[in-house]
Protein backbone atom coordinates (compact mmCIF):
# COMPACT_ATOMS: atom_id res chain seq x y z
CA UNK A 1 0.00 0.00 0.00
CA UNK A 2 1.39 3.39 -1.02
CA UNK A 3 1.25 6.25 1.48
CA UNK A 4 0.29 9.53 -0.15
CA UNK A 5 2.18 12.51 1.28
CA UNK A 6 1.67 16.27 1.23
CA UNK A 7 4.70 18.39 2.23
CA UNK A 8 3.90 21.75 3.83
CA UNK A 9 6.77 24.18 4.48
CA UNK A 10 7.38 27.81 3.56
CA UNK A 11 10.96 27.07 2.48
CA UNK A 12 11.17 25.65 -1.02
CA UNK A 13 14.58 24.06 -0.47
CA UNK A 14 13.27 22.09 2.50
CA UNK A 15 10.24 20.89 0.53
CA UNK A 16 12.46 19.85 -2.35
CA UNK A 17 14.87 18.01 -0.06
CA UNK A 18 12.10 16.06 1.60
CA UNK A 19 10.44 15.27 -1.74
CA UNK A 20 13.64 13.99 -3.40
CA UNK A 21 14.40 11.71 -0.48
CA UNK A 22 10.86 10.44 0.16
CA UNK A 23 10.31 9.61 -3.50
CA UNK A 24 13.11 7.04 -3.28
CA UNK A 25 10.89 4.89 -1.04
CA UNK A 26 8.74 2.35 -2.87
CA UNK A 27 5.84 2.68 -0.44
CA UNK A 28 5.72 6.50 -0.32
CA UNK A 29 4.39 8.95 -2.90
CA UNK A 30 4.66 12.73 -2.62
CA UNK A 31 1.42 13.93 -4.21
CA UNK A 32 1.90 17.64 -3.60
CA UNK A 33 3.51 20.54 -1.79
CA UNK A 34 2.25 23.69 -0.06
CA UNK A 35 4.01 26.84 1.17
CA UNK A 36 1.62 27.78 4.00
CA UNK A 37 -1.47 26.70 5.88
CA UNK A 38 -3.97 28.19 3.44
CA UNK A 39 -2.39 26.38 0.53
CA UNK A 40 -2.15 23.19 2.57
CA UNK A 41 -5.91 23.12 3.15
CA UNK A 42 -6.63 23.60 -0.53
CA UNK A 43 -4.08 21.01 -1.63
CA UNK A 44 -5.28 18.48 0.94
CA UNK A 45 -8.87 18.88 -0.23
CA UNK A 46 -7.85 18.32 -3.84
CA UNK A 47 -5.23 15.60 -3.43
CA UNK A 48 -6.52 13.57 -0.45
CA UNK A 49 -3.13 12.73 1.11
CA UNK A 50 -2.81 10.07 3.79
CA UNK A 51 -0.18 11.96 5.78
CA UNK A 52 0.67 15.67 5.85
CA UNK A 53 4.21 16.70 6.83
CA UNK A 54 3.47 20.05 8.47
CA UNK A 55 5.82 22.89 9.36
CA UNK A 56 4.68 25.12 12.23
CA UNK A 57 5.97 28.62 11.56
CA UNK A 58 4.61 29.78 8.21
CA UNK A 59 3.09 33.00 6.82
CA UNK A 60 -0.66 33.63 6.38
CA UNK A 61 -1.70 30.51 8.34
CA UNK A 62 0.63 28.63 10.67
CA UNK A 63 0.80 24.89 11.15
CA UNK A 64 -1.29 24.88 14.32
CA UNK A 65 -4.34 26.46 12.67
CA UNK A 66 -3.90 24.35 9.55
CA UNK A 67 -3.66 21.18 11.63
CA UNK A 68 -6.79 22.10 13.57
CA UNK A 69 -8.76 22.60 10.38
CA UNK A 70 -7.40 19.47 8.72
CA UNK A 71 -8.22 17.24 11.67
CA UNK A 72 -11.71 18.68 12.22
CA UNK A 73 -13.14 16.05 9.90
CA UNK A 74 -13.20 12.36 10.72
CA UNK A 75 -11.84 11.55 7.27
CA UNK A 76 -8.93 13.97 7.61
CA UNK A 77 -5.31 12.99 6.86
CA UNK A 78 -2.88 12.25 9.64
CA UNK A 79 -0.60 15.19 10.46
CA UNK A 80 3.08 14.81 11.30
CA UNK A 81 4.58 18.04 12.62
CA UNK A 82 8.17 18.75 11.55
CA UNK A 83 9.65 21.57 13.59
CA UNK A 84 13.09 23.15 13.89
CA UNK A 85 12.70 23.95 17.58
CA UNK A 86 11.97 21.42 20.30
CA UNK A 87 10.98 24.36 22.53
CA UNK A 88 8.60 25.78 19.95
CA UNK A 89 5.73 27.46 21.79
CA UNK A 90 3.31 26.21 19.14
CA UNK A 91 4.05 22.51 19.61
CA UNK A 92 1.55 21.98 22.42
CA UNK A 93 -1.10 23.86 20.48
CA UNK A 94 -0.59 21.58 17.49
CA UNK A 95 -0.79 18.53 19.75
CA UNK A 96 -4.14 19.69 21.07
CA UNK A 97 -5.22 20.53 17.52
CA UNK A 98 -4.99 16.88 16.57
CA UNK A 99 -1.49 16.28 15.19
CA UNK A 100 -0.48 12.63 15.38
CA UNK A 101 3.26 13.05 15.59
CA UNK A 102 6.13 15.46 16.18
CA UNK A 103 9.65 15.25 14.88
CA UNK A 104 12.56 17.66 14.76
CA UNK A 105 13.83 18.51 11.29
CA UNK A 106 17.33 17.38 12.22
CA UNK A 107 16.09 13.83 12.84
CA UNK A 108 17.75 11.06 10.84
CA UNK A 109 16.29 9.85 7.56
CA UNK A 110 15.39 6.51 9.07
CA UNK A 111 13.62 8.25 11.95
CA UNK A 112 11.58 10.32 9.47
CA UNK A 113 10.55 7.21 7.54
CA UNK A 114 9.61 5.45 10.75
CA UNK A 115 7.54 8.45 11.87
CA UNK A 116 5.60 8.59 8.60
CA UNK A 117 4.80 4.88 8.67
CA UNK A 118 3.89 4.87 12.37
CA UNK A 119 1.55 7.84 11.98
CA UNK A 120 -0.03 6.36 8.85
CA UNK A 121 -0.66 3.11 10.74
CA UNK A 122 -2.79 5.02 13.24
CA UNK A 123 -0.27 5.33 16.04
CA UNK A 124 1.33 8.50 17.39
CA UNK A 125 4.97 9.45 17.52
CA UNK A 126 6.46 12.12 19.76
CA UNK A 127 10.06 13.26 19.66
CA UNK A 128 11.62 12.37 23.05
CA UNK A 129 12.66 15.99 23.63
CA UNK A 130 9.11 17.21 22.93
CA UNK A 131 7.64 14.58 25.25
CA UNK A 132 10.05 15.73 27.95
CA UNK A 133 8.98 19.33 27.43
CA UNK A 134 5.33 18.32 27.73
CA UNK A 135 6.03 16.67 31.08
CA UNK A 136 8.11 19.62 32.30
CA UNK A 137 5.33 22.00 31.31
CA UNK A 138 2.88 20.30 33.63
CA UNK A 139 5.52 19.89 36.33
CA UNK A 140 5.81 23.68 36.60
CA UNK A 141 2.15 24.13 37.53
CA UNK A 142 1.74 25.85 40.91
CA UNK A 143 -0.71 23.24 42.16
CA UNK A 144 -1.13 19.63 40.99
CA UNK A 145 -4.31 18.80 39.13
CA UNK A 146 -6.64 16.53 41.08
CA UNK A 147 -8.00 13.71 38.94
CA UNK A 148 -11.72 13.99 38.26
CA UNK A 149 -13.50 10.73 39.04
CA UNK A 150 -16.01 11.35 36.27
CA UNK A 151 -13.24 11.30 33.68
CA UNK A 152 -12.48 7.64 34.32
CA UNK A 153 -15.96 6.49 35.33
CA UNK A 154 -16.76 5.02 31.93
CA UNK A 155 -13.52 3.05 31.61
CA UNK A 156 -12.96 -0.50 32.73
CA UNK A 157 -10.11 -1.16 35.20
CA UNK A 158 -8.01 -2.59 32.36
CA UNK A 159 -8.66 0.45 30.15
CA UNK A 160 -7.58 2.75 32.99
CA UNK A 161 -4.41 0.73 33.42
CA UNK A 162 -3.64 0.91 29.72
CA UNK A 163 -4.30 4.67 29.64
CA UNK A 164 -1.61 5.11 32.29
CA UNK A 165 0.86 3.04 30.29
CA UNK A 166 0.08 4.89 27.05
CA UNK A 167 0.62 8.20 28.85
CA UNK A 168 3.98 6.95 30.07
CA UNK A 169 4.99 6.36 26.44
CA UNK A 170 4.85 2.57 26.22
CA UNK A 171 4.19 0.98 22.82
CA UNK A 172 1.56 -1.71 22.26
CA UNK A 173 4.12 -4.57 22.41
CA UNK A 174 5.58 -3.13 25.63
CA UNK A 175 2.12 -2.83 27.19
CA UNK A 176 1.28 -6.39 26.13
CA UNK A 177 4.49 -7.68 27.75
CA UNK A 178 3.90 -5.77 30.98
CA UNK A 179 0.27 -6.88 31.31
CA UNK A 180 0.94 -10.40 30.01
CA UNK A 181 -1.72 -10.21 27.30
CA UNK A 182 -1.63 -10.32 23.51
CA UNK A 183 -0.95 -7.25 21.42
CA UNK A 184 -4.37 -7.73 19.79
CA UNK A 185 -5.98 -7.47 23.23
CA UNK A 186 -4.09 -4.25 23.91
CA UNK A 187 -5.23 -2.77 20.59
CA UNK A 188 -8.83 -3.70 21.39
CA UNK A 189 -8.70 -2.01 24.80
CA UNK A 190 -7.03 1.09 23.36
CA UNK A 191 -9.66 1.39 20.64
CA UNK A 192 -12.45 1.15 23.21
CA UNK A 193 -10.74 3.66 25.50
CA UNK A 194 -10.22 6.16 22.70
CA UNK A 195 -13.86 5.88 21.68
CA UNK A 196 -15.14 6.44 25.22
CA UNK A 197 -12.86 9.44 25.82
CA UNK A 198 -13.28 10.77 22.27
CA UNK A 199 -9.54 10.70 21.64
CA UNK A 200 -8.01 10.52 18.19
CA UNK A 201 -4.74 8.79 19.04
CA UNK A 202 -1.90 8.34 21.52
CA UNK A 203 -0.76 11.94 21.24
CA UNK A 204 -4.12 13.20 22.47
CA UNK A 205 -4.18 10.47 25.12
CA UNK A 206 -0.92 11.81 26.59
CA UNK A 207 -2.30 15.34 26.75
CA UNK A 208 -5.60 14.08 28.19
CA UNK A 209 -3.85 12.13 30.93
CA UNK A 210 -1.71 15.06 32.05
CA UNK A 211 -4.41 17.70 31.74
CA UNK A 212 -6.78 15.64 33.87
CA UNK A 213 -4.25 14.73 36.53
CA UNK A 214 -4.43 11.04 35.67
CA UNK A 215 -0.65 10.93 35.32
CA UNK A 216 1.63 13.30 37.20
CA UNK A 217 5.17 14.26 36.12
CA UNK A 218 7.62 11.78 37.58
CA UNK A 219 4.99 9.13 38.29
CA UNK A 220 5.80 5.51 37.50
CA UNK A 221 2.33 4.07 37.26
Amino acid sequence: MTVRLLIVDDQELIRTGFRLFLQTQHDLEVVGEAADGHEALARAAALHPDVVLMDIRMPRMDGVEATSRLTASGSSPRVLILTTYDLDEYVFGALRAGASGFLLKDASRNRLLEAIRVVHAGEALLSPSITRRLIEDYATRAAPIRPRATVLAGLTPREREILLLVARGLSNPEIATQLVVTEATVKSHIGSMFAKLQLRDRAQAVVFAYENGIVLPGSTG
